[in-house]
């Protein structure tokens, strides 16, 4: 297997936890650079990984084979549109963009440019959660499905290294793990032909969808439950019984390996992954449904 030249753009906690460490320990990869918006950050974190920070990310995107990009989505989509431009593969981030037309400006950019993308929805890359998505998919008969993805980042008593993020403050659960719920979603029931959505406390929102198979789901995502309430689970219901996603026991890390593999894989080939762009792009369409049919909670009249 020919070796990846890729560069990374961003440096923040999830770049330096995750995207960094993998990429450069993944035999197919080179880790050929670090951009970051602080040219500090973006030093500190290549010395760590052996690697050379630049001060452009175009000139970065001029010596790699690819980029990986850990940052805000409104950061993402015109770095992204440049790299393609450039010829680079592209391993993104979800969500892709948080509106339509950006997303769908990234997905024609990588169209023209004829590069590979993969976007990274963890579950869609864990091991054993795939392998539960592959089943269930293959299984079909599926009545109901409901998902809570609930994190705790801006609870009061949240500890996380993303309670500083503007963007997922500024658009809360929806657009930061909803893409997760979705991911998992869509891949077993199919597309969503209908969505509809309701607030909850704080930036907690309720998600209804009809999906081509004729299955109906709900899914409860939110950045502000309390840490006791906190977590993911996901389960199904039909002809085959019921079942849930199982849970991650090793971290996002081996997950992201697997989306480098499906980077790779996706170059080589010329076969699109199924969670390419164009799913990215699906992805938002929904999510940017979602909230537009959101409105505050009128009472109900006794």
């Amino acid at each position: 297997m020919t070796t990846l030249r890729i560069g990374l753009l961003g440096t923040g906690p999830w770049a330096r936890r995750v995207h960094a460490p993998a990429l450069a320990a993944h035999p197919g990869v080179e880790l050929a650079g670090i951009w970051g918006r602080r040219a500090e950050a973006a030093a500190a974190l290549a010395q760590v990984h052996d690697t050379r920070p630049y001060a452009d990310p175009d000139e970065l995107s001029a010596v790699c084979d690819a980029v990986a990009i850990a940052l805000p989505p409104a950061v993402q989509v015109p770095l992204a549109v440049r790299a393609a431009g450039a010829g680079c593969h592209l391993l993104l981030d979800k969500p892709v963009a948080t509106s339509v037309p950006e997303a769908r400006a990234l997905a024609d950019a990588a169209d023209r440019a004829g590069v590979a993308s993969v976007v990274f929805f963890t579950a869609r890359f864990g091991a054993e959660e795939g392998e539960w998505i592959a089943a269930q998919a293959a299984a079909g008969g599926w009545f109901t499905a409901h998902a809570d993805w609930l994190g705790s980042v801006f609870a009061e008593d949240s500890s996380s290294p993303y309670a500083d993020s503007p963007w997922r403050r500024a658009k809360g659960g929806l657009w930061d793990v909803g893409p997760h719920a979705l991911s998992v979603l869509l891949a077993v029931l199919g597309d969503a032909e209908a969505v509809t959505a309701t607030r909850g406390p704080a930036d907690t929102v309720l998600l209804t969808m009809r999906h081509s198979s004729g299955a109906a789901s709900t899914a409860t995502v939110g950045l502000t439950a309390p840490a006791a309430a906190a977590g993911v689970d996901l389960t199904l219901r039909g002809t085959a019984g019921i079942t849930t996603l199982p849970r991650r026991l090793d971290g996002p890390e081996p997950a992201y390996h697997r989306a480098v593999d499906a980077l790779l894989a996706a170059a080589a080939t010329g076969l699109p992954n199924a969670c390419d762009i164009h799913f990215g792009l699906r992805v938002t369409e929904i999510l940017a449904a979602a909230e537009e049919s959101l409105s505050p909670l009128m009472p109900l009249e006794a």
